[in-house]
């Protein structure tokens, strides 16, 4: 089913940020190709979303190379091209530093870097032949501003490796005409944080609340459009990577 239809695909789809993204594309008419591990819970995502053939699930881990090259493949079959990656997928895990152990540090490095590269290899690829895209990762406002009562200095490292990528391929992917950009969420009320923590979390934003998945999604579609942004990482934090307060 080859369509002059955009298509985006999404790590990370089946839930809270990358949820909202995939509803904001679909919105907007764009084929989305959405992955994640779970597969029970993608093909229930699927359903929710009730939006025919324009959703296809590709469940599988993005850690792994052969996950990344199987969305390029059904992509391309299916819908013909890819016009935008967005690497959504992530986990964090906030300790002390000197509490970290080999565990929490591989899954670190699995899911947040290794997820974003293999996708990125896979489609900056494809994107290549077709001569053009757009790349948005999703990476953190933490690794802008430290906060010292939310000690995560691994995804910190991680997450500025992530920023740093992004301005990296910016300038290697131009002469191709693939735009390279993130989005920098501060805290977000997604189910990765119980209703409990929110008083906390709030206290922890200048502006006095948590974001909304909806509006990191907003962030996402509005650098996977703009004409001459690349190389820019957005914080949409309420202010959180402005400084300490």
């Amino acid at each position: 089913m080859h369509t002059t239809t955009p298509t985006v695909i999404i790590t990370g789809a089946s839930s809270g940020i990358g949820l909202a993204i995939a509803e904001t594309f679909l919105a907007q008419g764009y084929n989305v190709v959405g992955n994640a591990r779970n597969a029970a819970r993608l093909e229930q995502t699927l359903a929710a979303l009730n939006c025919g053939e324009r959703f296809l699930a590709v469940a599988g881990d993005i850690a792994e190379p052969n996950t990344a090259r199987q969305l390029v493949t059904h992509a391309v079959q299916r819908f013909g091209r890819i016009d935008v990656l967005v690497n959504n997928a992530g986990v964090f895990i906030a300790k002390p530093f000197i509490e970290y152990d080999q565990g929490d540090i591989a899954q670190l490095i699995a899911t947040n870097l290794m997820g974003t590269v293999n996708a990125s290899q896979a489609v900056a690829a494809q994107m290549i032949k077709q001569g053009s895209g757009r790349i948005v990762n999703v990476t953190a406002s933490i690794a802008l501003q430290p906060l010292q009562r939310v000690p995560s200095a691994i995804p910190i490292l991680i997450k500025g490796g992530l920023n740093q990528l992004t301005r990296a391929l910016a300038l290697e992917l131009a002469p191709h005409n693939i735009q390279v950009n993130a989005v920098a969420p501060g805290l977000i009320d997604t189910p990765m944080h119980t209703p409990e923590t929110h008083e906390f979390l709030c206290g922890l934003q200048p502006a006095g609340r948590i974001g909304r998945p909806q509006e990191i999604a907003d962030a996402v579609l509005h650098l996977s459009q703009a004409g001459f942004t690349s190389g820019a990482i957005l914080p949409v934090d309420g202010g959180m990577s402005s400084g300490v307060w």
